[in-house]
């Protein structure tokens, strides 16, 4: 990629809209998308400044955001892919787990990943090739060996709940076979937690590409592993049911949870 990007310039970047969170008009004005599915005023002012400051500086990379995702986005070039705010309802109700995920697409890969949450001032980034880090130190998934030893992360798909038998079904599978179980409400920082060696497995289906692009990096660069849940690649563009794992415990995972 012809592109000459350093991870610190955009964490720089994301760390800009960070006020944007505290915003209490911005955060009040909410429209429904659909079923249990908000966007606010925050959401569409972080996306709109990022995209301005992007496009600003690096002309030609191509823009797949949350917010917009009706715009055509040709997967085969450099791409941004940015959920502005990933956990909208969190910050709805002040639960304080929402998260700005911006990913670098070249065309193939993902390259490059940060997730910014202002609430805790915790930035998760990762190069690909240069490994993980937690604001700025260095990070690696867990050791942990097996599920009886693991604490699991489960999404819930809240717009999908024609799918709640399944999704319950297969949580209360983990749930026994693990220590426990947790929900936060944002698939990017869910990815981080196992990057960061919080918890073990981490499994949700149907996210959509800004959910998880920067997280799968992060995590990968942790030395985790991260797949569909028939353990195939995950597609990175497109939506995807996702199972990610310390590595260790990945192939026990998928026996219990595999489609």
């Amino acid at each position: 990629m012809r592109y000459s990007i350093q991870e610190p310039t955009l964490i720089r970047l994301v760390h800009r809209v960070g006020p944007l969170f505290w915003d209490s008009d911005r955060v009040g004005q909410v429209r429904e998308k659909g079923l249990d599915d908000f966007v606010t005023q925050a959401d569409l002012a972080v996306q709109e400044t990022l995209r301005a400051e992007l496009s600003r500086r690096w002309p030609g990379i191509g823009f797949l955001a949350e917010e917009d995702a009706s715009r055509p986005a040709d997967r085969e070039r450099p791409l941004w892919i940015l959920d502005p705010i990933d956990g909208t309802n969190n910050l709805i109700h002040g639960f304080r787990e929402s998260a700005v995920s911006l990913a670098l697409w070249d065309g193939r890969r993902t390259v490059m990943g940060v997730v910014y949450n202002p609430f805790q001032q915790e930035t998760f980034s990762a190069t690909l090739g240069q490994g993980a880090r937690w604001n700025g130190r260095p990070i690696r998934v867990s050791d942990r060996p097996d599920l009886a030893h693991s604490l699991a992360i489960f999404g819930t798909s809240p717009y999908e709940k024609e799918r709640a038998d399944q999704v319950f079904r297969q949580a209360k599978e983990v749930y026994l076979r693990t220590e426990d179980l947790r929900r936060g409400g944002s698939a990017a920082l869910e990815l981080c937690k196992v990057a960061a060696g919080r918890a073990e497995l981490y499994f949700e289906f149907d996210l959509k590409p800004w959910d998880y692009a920067a997280g799968q990096l992060i995590l990968r660069e942790a030395g985790g592993t991260c797949t569909d849940l028939t353990g195939g690649p995950l597609p990175v563009t497109e939506n995807a049911d996702l199972l990610t794992t310390n590595g260790r415990v990945h192939g026990e995972a998928l026996a219990l949870l595999g489609l």
